[in-house]
């Protein structure tokens, strides 16, 4: 079976959170296994995803306006 890796997603306020690239479920912490589909997991891997949402709301709150 193919080892997958937990996409591990940083937020500003809460938590990382581990997403199962499997099945989508996600979870405070990485497993060996997927709580959810039972997947081999390996490392995680990281979700900079966060940072352009981040960026474009500091657009947003600019005082240039």
């Amino acid at each position: 079976m193919k080892r997958n890796d937990w996409i591990r997603k940083s937020h500003l306020f809460r938590t990382d959170e581990y997403v199962c690239p499997q099945c989508g479920a996600a979870y405070e912490k990485p497993y060996q296994v997927c709580p959810n589909c039972r997947s081999q997991m390996g490392k995680s891997r990281y979700d900079s995803s966060w940072v352009d949402k981040a960026e474009s709301l500091s657009a947003m709150m600019d005082d240039d306006w």
